[in-house]
């Protein structure tokens, strides 16, 4: 699964941290200072790493709750957003992370209890952690979901958003559900995902997966984020939404929320320097400000579109917009 282990020293001395080297012994394990080392070090070569991932154990010292941008939010009046790990084991083509970061191995943060403390002292509010990672991917490794529920089972008022294109739900299933833990599913069209989704499981397993944890009465959501432009993109999303509420109960669902492919102009340039054949880099897109996005004429109709075709399944006061600033 993994090309190497690096790990922190101090990183070294936490439980986790040595449960997982014990794990996976036969992997080169390899000590560092810092995990910035190797992480943040220039001259990478992120498509090779993406297809070889190292796995990095480190432990986040500060920053562990941040602010969520103001259009990340699911009707919550105080939103932030937490990251255990960084880096996805998906390959999306429009991913942003691919621009962010300059490598693509995984960090882990295994110091999850200055998390739990960070969480209590900041208060009440919707805490996402699908943010620079897939929540659910990589549990089997993480163990992320079965530490972090019994927090929120502990604070009512507060919401965690698990986001994820896993199927990773065994975690779930073999618990009762928690009123405020969301399990947020992320979809694109058959068609696009198979495109642009690399090693994102199909749709159908994926509607399985979100569709068990729907009757085991856990709280689901929908993400369509990003809406992603194409030719005859209205009955793509139509055939994609009479698919999923074929088989969802709308009037259950959490939340569903739509957004909109933008990215900052640093990083889609470095995402075009890695594919420069990838067509959807040479679309209609254009620079907005700071950002690179649609134009705005088309973002609005895309939105429009699909919010009109979702309130045939969904009450309106599920639909939430995560609208690019103009």
């Amino acid at each position: 699964m993994f090309s190497a282990i690096y790990y922190e020293r101090q990183a070294a001395a936490y439980p986790r941290a040595v449960q997982l080297l014990q794990r996976f012994s036969a992997v080169p394990q390899i000590e560092c200072r810092h995990y910035g080392e190797v992480f943040n070090r220039k001259q990478q070569n992120f498509r090779l790493q993406k297809r070889y991932p190292a796995l990095l154990l480190a432990v986040k010292r500060n920053r562990l709750v941040l602010p969520a941008p103001a259009e990340y939010h699911i009707g919550g009046e105080r939103n932030f957003y937490f990251s255990h790990m960084l880096n996805c084991l998906y390959d999306c083509r429009y991913c942003f992370l691919q621009g962010m970061y300059r490598s693509a191995h995984y960090v882990l943060f295994v110091n999850y209890e200055d998390f739990f403390s960070a969480i209590e002292d900041n208060g009440s509010g919707y805490y996402f952690s699908g943010y620079d990672c897939d929540s659910l991917a990589l549990e089997p490794v993480t163990g992320f979901v079965r530490e972090f529920l019994p927090l929120f089972g502990k604070l009512p008022g507060s919401h965690l958003e698990l986001r994820t294109k896993s199927t990773q739900v065994r975690v779930l299933l073999k618990q009762p559900p928690l009123p405020n833990c969301i399990v947020a599913f992320s979809f694109t069209p058959a068609h696009v995902s198979r495109r642009l989704e690399h090693k994102v499981p199909d749709l159908d397993r994926r509607l399985q997966a979100m569709c068990s944890l729907q009757r085991r009465g856990w709280q689901v959501g929908l993400r369509f984020d990003p809406l992603i432009y194409h030719q005859d993109y209205e009955q793509s999303y139509a055939r994609l939404f009479e698919r999923i509420f074929a088989r969802l109960d709308g009037r259950l669902l959490h939340s569903v929320s739509l957004g909109v492919l933008r990215m900052p102009q640093d990083f889609f340039r470095r995402m075009h320097k890695l594919y420069p054949q990838e067509k959807l880099f040479a679309a209609a897109l254009q620079s907005r400000d700071s950002f690179v996005a649609y134009p705005q004429v088309l973002e609005q109709q895309m939105i429009g579109f699909c919010k009109d075709r979702l309130s045939r399944y969904v009450p309106a006061e599920k639909l939430y917009s995560c609208d690019l600033v103009p």
